[in-house]
């Protein structure tokens, strides 16, 4: 491994490679004129450039000092230089072994071309070889890019060299095109050109294959386990139904922190089938146990609705704030823009201003309409809910009181009932399991229970039989009250009326035409209602020939003003026609048609307006 960590460069070889038999100058000398190169103190013309060889590289220097040459293949020269730019090209170094010599190709010939590289490829095919070289020579030469497991020679030119791992092939291929000679023979058996490529091995692509499934099994491992600590844990498992069990799931129902956790346990044991004669009376106390939690829960309930309504009633007073704000910003903008102040500004100045007071009159006019939705909101929730004094609604206080303890008697009814069965079925129960033909102590003290138990149940039922029958006499007290109530609400109303009208009179004609008139309008509204009570209770109809004649004219009035007017505006053209007309009754006579007349509110703040519009063409296509 320590081959693989150096890389391509890091193939070196044995010292004993080093000594090579180049000490015989003759030898050496004739190697060198063969491949045309000259050494040291040889005369005649170079035929290879010293790129091509290493750099000051003298190959007679062991000649006449005696010192070992330098060979490139040991540690520190590196077999594979660094990859050079793609347009340059490779230069290779001489490679010196013990029995051979290789010498590498021409750099301006292109590369030599090899297959593509099969899966887990660590086989290389060796061809070229010269005649005379042996298996030998062959592991001399090619063990110096790693360790070789196998070796199998042709009788040909040609063997095949399996490595111990991958990266070594690549060391390899890079002896492909090198020209080999073995020793300092010219013969041609002796010399050739090798040629190193990938081969296809059915051991090498076994080994692959293997190593593949061991990393796919790897990855599976792998993402099995972090599946399973990405996993939600797995619920507690449900016990098993006992008398212990149970006693301690009884006290579990009773704390409120553990009920969540409890009641699914007691639904998972009624749903197996746990429940019989024997355990019947403690699962009764369990779910009655479970009941008692329904008040906590309402409670809960209104207290959550509680801290509603006090936020709601925050955002309406944050927003009412922000509102006010508004509107003394929108001020603010509206005083810049008078004369007195608008003229000082520049022109770029009074654009900003007009820009900034449409928007914030936008943002004023948004937040209004959203106070203004609260606020109907509101009302329309004051009229769906009757007043504080109303006896109406003690009333009906009085009746749900009735109404909850007549349910408390039936829920205790119905308990004192199961109550009963159950005893009825211990006793069977122990019965049957003892076998006694007579009645034993314990028995006749059950039966005397039941007794009892009976005789108590008849007595509530009769209890509540009393208590429904005094509901319904509430009930119709209750209607009879309602009745009254309308009755006197009319009349406080026609009262309130004619008071208005009788002190508008008096401000117009004086003080004693007013009195009297009061005085008769008094009367006479009271005997019209007394008179007329039957018949407004069936349909709202038109009084007097006089209503007919205001409503025409109000109609044809509001007709023509299409956006509305208010009861002040409305008042002020019927007196010039009638100067004993008031604007209360005016305004009675609008609410009392819906269909034709209908009020809106316009404005915002101080400036909030009521209008009333002709809505007759609307109202007559919904009758």
């Amino acid at each position: 491994m320590a081959a693989a960590a150096d890389g391509l460069g890091s193939i070196a070889i044995d010292t004993t490679q080093l000594n090579m038999s180049v000490t015989d100058p003759t030898a050496w000398a004739t190697a060198m004129n063969n491949l045309g190169m000259v050494p040291v103190g040889l005369a005649g013309q170079q035929l290879v450039t010293d790129s091509i060889c290493v750099p000051g590289f003298d190959p007679s220097l062991s000649m006449m000092t005696g010192i070992t040459p330098i060979n490139p293949m040991i540690p520190g020269m590196g077999l594979v230089p660094p990859p050079p730019p793609t347009d340059v090209p490779v230069v290779k170094e001489i490679i010196h072994c013990k029995s051979c010599t290789l010498f590498p190709p021409n750099p301006n010939l292109p590369p030599p071309s090899t297959r593509e590289r099969p899966p887990g490829c660590k086989t290389v095919f060796v061809g070229g070889l010269p005649e005379n070289a042996t298996e030998e020579i062959i592991q001399e030469v090619f063990e110096q890019c790693g360790d070789i497991t196998a070796i199998r020679k042709s009788k040909k030119n040609f063997c095949h060299i399996r490595f111990a791992e991958e990266f070594m092939v690549d060391k390899a291929i890079y002896l492909s095109g090198y020209r080999m000679r073995l020793g300092s023979s010219t013969d041609k058996k002796d010399s050739g050109r090798l040629h190193v490529d990938f081969a296809q091995a059915r051991d090498d692509f076994y080994e692959w294959e293997c190593k593949q499934r061991m990393l796919a099994r790897e990855e599976r491992h792998r993402r099995k386990m972090e599946e399973d600590r990405l996993r939600p844990p797995s619920p507690p498992a449900i016990m098993h139904y006992s008398e212990h069990e149970a006693a301690l799931l009884a006290e579990k129902l009773k704390d409120d922190s553990k009920f969540s956790e409890a009641i699914t346990v007691l639904l998972t044991w009624i749903e197996r089938g746990e429940v019989n004669r024997r355990s019947a009376n403690q699962f009764y106390s369990m779910v009655q146990s479970a009941n008692s939690h329904v008040r906590r829960l309402m409670n809960e309930k209104a207290a959550h609705e509680q801290e509603m309504e006090q936020a709601k009633e925050s955002f309406k007073n944050a927003l009412t704030g922000i509102l006010t704000q508004f509107e003394q910003i929108v001020a603010v903008f509206n005083a810049s823009t008078r004369q007195k102040a608008w003229d000082h500004f520049s022109k770029a100045q009074r654009k900003n201003i007009d820009i900034w007071r449409k928007h914030s009159e936008e943002l004023r006019n948004a937040h209004s309409e959203q106070l203004m939705g609260i606020r109907r909101e509101e009302e329309m929730e004051m009229s769906d809910d009757d007043s504080g004094d109303n006896p109406s609604k003690k009333l009906r206080v009085d009746d749900s009181a009735l109404a909850a303890q007549a349910y408390a008697l039936k829920e205790e009814n119905d308990s004192l009932r199961w109550q009963l069965d159950a005893y009825r079925n211990e006793v069977e129960l122990l019965k049957q399991e003892k076998g006694q033909l007579f009645r034993t102590e314990e028995s006749l003290t059950k039966d005397q229970q039941l007794q009892f138990l009976q005789q108590t149940m008849q007595g509530m039922q009769q209890q509540l039989l009393s208590i429904q029958e005094e509901l319904n006499n509430k009930k119709s007290e209750l209607e009879q009250a309602k009745e009254e109530q309308t009755h006197t609400q009319a009349m406080l109303k026609v009262l309130q009326e004619q008071l208005k009208s009788a002190k508008e009179l008096a401000e117009i004609n004086g003080h004693d035409e007013s009195q009297a008139n009061e005085i008769n309008v008094l009367t006479v509204a009271l005997v019209n209602q007394d008179r007329e009570k039957n018949s407004e209770k069936r349909s709202p109809g038109l009084k007097s020939e006089k209503e007919a004649l205001l409503i025409g004219i109000i109609s044809t009035f509001l007709h023509v003003h299409p956006f509305g007017a208010n009861i002040e505006y409305l008042w002020s053209y019927m007196q010039q026609l009638d100067s004993r007309i008031s604007a209360n009754e005016i305004e009675m006579l609008l609410m009392r048609l819906p269909r034709m007349f209908k009020q809106e509110f316009t404005g915002v703040g101080a400036t909030l307006e009521k209008r009333w519009k002709f809505c007759a063409f609307e109202g007559i296509k919904t009758v």
